[in-house]
């Protein structure tokens, strides 16, 4: 497991400001811009990013520090993607370069992200399900393609820039005349023109329409969990990248248990004789199943007992949590005269001396 700590150079306890002013300063030097054409920078940076949307979040750091693991679907979940982390800092450019992850977009928009929301019962959270969600979205033009050119014609490089999306222009200054690159007005930066648009959308090679995803959730997502779907979200403007499907998890309470990280708790309700004499009991499980659990004799209020591996499997690591068995001792509300009769005598026994006056609580 990577050690972001290390990577970000800061020590464990360090405090979310530390981090943010690691990575800004890591971000600046190992960023593709300031690096063109250099692979290793470009790998660097992203292990930079991938550490920094762990650590800055409080949850993720929570999870890292008792270390889990995580996927693809857990990182870059609390921003868009690198771009987003980016734009905290830089404002959407960087450090006055161009081009790579933190240029600002040109030409045709990419897709919007879509979020949505499942809510799962324990059991299908725990041991993972598929669930088929529908949404309205920007959808593929289904008359040109995406390409947003009528029937019979093709989008043509643009004259004005030649198809590169971007032109010169001399400023004059008073450091004398200055040539600067800027997206071309006349394509919006995309390097092609459209002659003739598509009458169903407009030129814009997409349309709005409902659509249906199937969402595998992996076993062991909780509440709050959020996975993503690249390219799963809307169309992009003339055939660009499709946007992300963000789902957040929400997990509803179960009446038989209270899920504390991948452990599960359950209550059980025993007779003060049952704990003075011992009995079984049996206890419901997870997948529907049930087990048999001895209670010894002597059994006191509160005791807990571990079922192991019978709680939720771990989200992206093998193993299970465990089932922690919590025995409460009823004491009896009502008594007739000849249960209260023996149970003065056992009082007797033991030397005990009840209160002969309080009896409120019993039947005659």
């Amino acid at each position: 497991m990577k050690d972001y700590y290390q990577v970000l150079g800061v020590s464990r306890d360090a405090s979310g400001e530390e981090i943010k002013k690691a990575f800004r300063a890591l971000a600046r030097e190992s960023h593709p811009d300031a690096n063109p054409g250099d692979a290793t920078a470009e790998a660097r940076f992203r292990e930079i990013a991938e550490a920094y949307e762990v650590l800055s979040d409080d949850q993720k750091r929570a999870r890292y520090d008792r270390g889990e693991t995580f996927g693809g679907q857990d990182l870059f979940s609390q921003f868009g993607g690198l771009e987003d982390i980016l734009q905290q800092f830089f404002g959407g450019g960087f450090g006055g370069f161009s081009g790579g992850f933190g240029s600002q977009r040109r030409g045709p928009q990419r897709g919007q992200d879509i979020a949505i929301r499942i809510d799962l019962d324990l059991a299908e959270a725990a041991f993972g399900v598929e669930r088929e969600v529908e949404f309205v979205s920007a959808v593929t033009c289904s008359v040109c393609s995406g390409s947003g050119a009528a029937e019979r014609y093709e989008p043509v490089t643009c004259r004005s820039c030649g198809g590169h999306g971007r032109v010169q222009a001399a400023r004059q200054t008073l450091l004398g005349t200055m040539m600067t690159v800027t997206e071309c007005p006349t394509c919006s930066g995309s390097g092609r023109q459209i002659e003739d648009p598509c009458e169903t959308c407009a030129g814009e090679g997409r349309t709005r329409g409902t659509r249906t995803l199937t969402v595998e959730v992996p076993p062991g997502v909780d509440t709050g969990t959020r996975l993503r779907l690249n390219g799963k979200g809307g169309a992009g403007q003339l055939g660009t990248s499709p946007g992300d499907v963000f789902v957040e998890i929400n997990v509803r309470e179960d009446e038989r248990f209270q899920r504390v990280g991948d452990d599960l708790h359950h209550r059980i309700t025993i007779g003060f004789t049952e704990a003075t004499f011992g009995t079984e009991v049996e206890v419901p499980l997870l997948d529907g199943d049930t087990e048999k659990l001895d209670i010894p004799a002597g059994t006191q209020p509160e005791t807990v007992y571990r079922l192991g591996k019978k709680g939720v499997p771990r989200l992206q690591r093998r193993g299970r949590g465990d089932l922690l068995v919590h025995v409460e001792v009823e004491v009896p509300r009502e008594l007739d005269d000849e249960a209260e009769k023996v149970l003065r005598e056992y009082a007797s026994i033991r030397g005990e001396r009840p209160d002969s006056k309080k009896r409120g609580l019993f039947r005659r």
